[in-house]
């Protein structure tokens, strides 16, 4: 590729970028998620400059209540809350985001070459998602992270696992769309392979359309990787704010000294998740054909 090409291309990328946020920012719900967002990830990012105290190392006494040494108290070991709850945004984003871009990634795929290809592979690849659809999506979580393991790892894995079927009937009902496009014609007329087609013709015009789907599973990753902490079946090793709420329901935090024990952590992650709710709707709201029309009027 010469540098002319090159240099093109990313003057064309960033007048899409520049045009994309010419409107997002229009959209005041979106850009009170994307601040949200933002604020969350500074405070991963710098937790250890953030953080008043090592979350894993005893401050205080047991359950103390919040003071101006320990803003949201102690939990049972004498650490302190509000480091724990800087130091849990660490997992919930670093789970969301892995375990949705995991399940875009299959989903995307298997949708486009089922739109794509048709026929048996078609049908095969749609039977095997509709498989996966109708498995209790809780249960099968709770099953698979007893069988594999409380490790991060396999949580986000697990996420995925039940998390790309519903993007593969999106990107199959869009890629049927794209297929019979003239610009796809031309493409296959002028010798172009199925593979060069799948993704430089289909993925870039699919991708948008299922962006907001997208951004709404990290929200769900995320809730997920709460529940199996909650229950018990989340890394021990990792700080999260599930974990927190485990232990914080174990030791009777909301009938103790110190109910922000429970409340933190809720709270932080009803925030994050909302967040992502906004980001979400705006995101929804440019590609939407529909709602775009309505915007304009």
């Amino acid at each position: 590729m010469s540098k002319r090409v090159r240099v093109s291309k990313v003057r064309e990328w960033r007048r899409k970028v520049k045009e994309f946020w010419d409107v997002y920012k229009r959209i005041r719900l979106g850009l009170i998620g994307l601040a949200i967002l933002l604020v969350f990830i500074i405070i991963a990012v710098f937790a250890p400059y953030i953080a008043p105290y090592d979350p894993r190392a005893k401050v205080g006494e047991s359950m103390e209540p919040p003071s101006f040494k320990h803003l949201l108290g102690t939990d049972e070991l004498g650490r302190d809350i509000l480091s724990l709850v800087i130091y849990g945004s660490r997992i919930s984003l670093f789970v969301g985001i892995l375990a949705t871009a995991l399940a875009a990634a299959i989903g995307t795929l298997v949708g486009i070459v089922s739109g794509y290809i048709g026929r048996l592979v078609d049908d095969l690849l749609m039977r095997i998602t509709d498989l996966f659809l109708t498995i209790p999506g809780v249960p099968f979580l709770i099953v698979l992270s007893v069988v594999l393991g409380p490790n991060i790892w396999n949580i986000i894995l697990v996420i995925a696992i039940i998390s790309w079927p519903a993007t593969a009937r999106l990107v199959r009902s869009e890629t049927l769309s794209l297929k019979t496009r003239a610009f796809v014609e031309a493409a296959r007329l002028a010798g172009a392979s199925d593979f060069y087609i799948l993704f430089k013709h289909i993925l870039p015009n699919v991708l948008p359309l299922v962006s907001a789907s997208i951004i709404l599973t990290v929200t769900r990753a995320i809730i997920l990787e709460a529940g199996l902490s909650f229950l018990g079946l989340g890394d021990p090793t990792a700080i999260s704010w599930g974990l927190m709420l485990y232990f914080a329901d174990r030791y009777g935090a909301m009938f103790s000294s110190n109910p922000y024990y429970i409340i933190a952590p809720g709270l932080a992650l009803s925030i994050l998740g909302l967040a992502f709710v906004f980001i979400s709707y705006a995101l929804d709201e440019i590609v939407n054909p529909r709602l775009k029309t309505m915007r304009l009027r």
